[in-house]
């Protein structure tokens, strides 16, 4: 493999990746302050289906107003999902897992029941953009600079939550409702409003990552268009440690290794098609199961001390302390 091939290859990754940075910040945003959001493979789905929709639909306002009303409507659609999910574990008090898992299951269906009139018709698609000087800059703008704007948008929401998680005010008042709601409410901070907030706002991003899906990565819209990535960015929040920077490396990880599989499918033709399919999904998570085991824990700590101690903090990481938890705000 020449330096070609391999930018080649990480260059297909990080546009690749663009769809899952997008649903695992949401879902990252949404834990983070206190809740679970199971319903991501459905919300993903029903969402890319409803962008195309629309999008193809209004492409005869042109092709940019056309692309706009697609995504907001995804986002749309993945708010609604999410409201729901809010409703029924904050308000009515039922269990966020049941409600998330019943609701990727009625998402993913209603997808295909109502996308049938767009199946594998060709549609709008987002254009490429290279951003002049920056592209020509050796490896870094071949890698960063020569793809399109929801790529770029995806790098300044991974720098936005960051920053807003950890250097911002608003940030930590997110991150105490989902560790310690008693002592934020006691602060007089209404945390059931600001759950709803929340999820809602993660909801929106997984619905963008839907529509990045259906017009962006793999335009167009048919049956199961996205099936298993639902489930692999919730995967991807726990390996990523509910950290924005930690995620969306892993989100970028897992890019490369399908990348890699797509690569390898040329030049190991031996290799079924089917194993290098589902290679990636695999992997990851192998990763995270071996990331998570004590044998791992005991290898870091034949390390020096110092080192075992950053090494330990980087892989591991514990949930918020009241995620998943009902709040009763009196």
């Amino acid at each position: 493999m020449d330096t070609n091939q391999l930018i080649a290859i990480l260059s297909v990754a990080i546009a690749t990746s663009t769809p899952l940075v997008f649903a695992c910040i949401g879902e990252t945003i949404t834990e983070r302050s206190g809740v679970i959001n199971l319903s991501a493979e459905g919300t993903i789905m029903l969402s890319a289906m409803a962008g195309f929709a629309v999008a193809k639909t209004t492409e005869g306002m042109g092709a940019t107003p056309s692309l706009i009303l697609g995504f907001a409507s995804a986002a749309l659609v993945g708010a609604v999902v999410a409201w729901v999910v809010a409703f029924g574990a904050l308000t009515l008090k039922q269990s966020q897992v049941a409600i998330g898992f019943v609701l990727a299951l009625l998402c993913a269906d209603l997808s295909s029941f109502l996308g049938n009139p767009f199946v594998r018709i060709p549609g709008p698609s987002v254009p490429s953009f290279k951003i002049p000087f920056l592209q020509d800059i050796p490896l870094i703008g071949e890698l960063f600079f020569q793809s399109d704007l929801l790529v770029y948008l995806s790098f300044g929401l991974i720098i936005l939550v960051w920053v807003y998680f950890y250097r911002t005010r608003p940030g930590l008042m997110l991150r105490a409702i989902g560790e310690q709601p008693a002592a934020a409410f006691a602060r007089g901070t209404n945390v059931i409003l600001m759950r709803y907030f929340y999820t809602i706002l993660g909801g929106a991003l997984m619905g963008i990552a839907g529509a990045a899906f259906s017009l962006d990565f793999k335009a167009g819209w048919s049956h199961r268009h996205t099936a298993g990535y639902g489930w692999i960015a919730l995967a991807i929040v726990i390996f990523g440690g509910w950290n924005p920077l930690r995620v969306a490396l892993s989100c970028y990880l897992f890019g490369i290794l399908q990348s890699v599989a797509t690569y390898a499918q040329s030049a190991i033709p031996n290799i079924p098609t089917q194993v290098l399919t589902v290679a990636p999904f695999v992997l990851m998570i192998l990763f995270l199961v071996l990331t998570s085991s004590e044998w791992l824990e005991r290898l870091l700590k034949l390390l020096p001390p110092a080192l075992s101690r950053a090494a330990t903090q980087t892989i591991h990481s514990t949930p918020p302390a009241d995620l998943g938890q009902a709040f009763e705000q009196d």
